[in-house]
């Protein structure tokens, strides 16, 4: 299966490696950087809705800069803007107590290796997945793609984005709580930071549920 890389991804993109336990996910490094994609960007539930978390890019002179090339940007302080947006918005789950210390990491620097100091989004972001796999207990590796081929089968890497998203048969969002729940309803294929919040250990019942798959 072959993907694109995202920031703290929606629950879609994690029922695809659920699907994939036990194999080898490969992860686009070469393609052109797309903008309003989930490569730079996360949906969180709040008390007011939902909110967009977007890592600022550094824009190179060459249009056609790889994903590989994208570097973060220290613009706006938005380090520090998402973390407390993570922290008001989750701050009362059941379980972000229990996962702080393990995301914060990617937001305050406490030690040089912490993945808030890596330079390359896909860096950071394939730090953020590898977590999330370990806590989720999802069974994959990744590989980097070498170069750039055209659309193929399995490849999902430009069905699963914010709007306009295809039809996905194999990607059903299970319903689970959430903090705003009462407030707003269900609000589906949030980042998965929602679901392992909201559920803890059982989140990845619901990915086993929204894959469509039997655990």
């Amino acid at each position: 299966m072959l993907l694109a890389t995202t920031y703290f991804g929606p629950v879609q993109w994690y029922t695809k490696l659920y699907r994939c336990a036990g194999q080898c996910v490969e992860i686009e490094a070469n393609e052109t950087f797309l903008k309003q994609t989930y490569r730079n960007r996360c949906v969180i539930a709040t008390a007011n809705g939902t909110q967009q978390l977007t890592i600022p890019v550094t824009h190179a002179a060459d249009a056609d800069k790889t994903i590989s090339q994208t570097l973060i940007s220290d613009h706006g302080n938005w380090r520090h803007l998402h973390w407390q947006a993570i922290k008001t918005a989750y701050g009362e789950s059941a379980f972000f107590e229990y996962y702080e210390d393990d995301i914060r990491p990617f937001f305050i620097a406490s030690k040089p290796d912490d993945p808030v100091n890596l330079q390359r989004l896909i860096d950071y972001n394939m730090a953020a997945a590898k977590l999330m796999c370990r806590l989720l207990d999802i069974d994959v590796t990744f590989r980097m793609t070498d170069i750039f081929t055209p659309p193929s089968e399995n490849d999902l890497r430009y069905s699963i984005r914010p709007k306009n998203t295809p039809q996905d048969p194999d990607f059903l969002p299970a319903e689970y709580y959430q903090v705003y729940r009462q407030k707003h309803g269900f609000l589906p294929n949030l980042s998965i930071l929602d679901l392992l919040f909201n559920e803890g250990p059982q989140a990845i019942i619901t990915l086993a549920k929204s894959a469509r798959q039997k655990l």
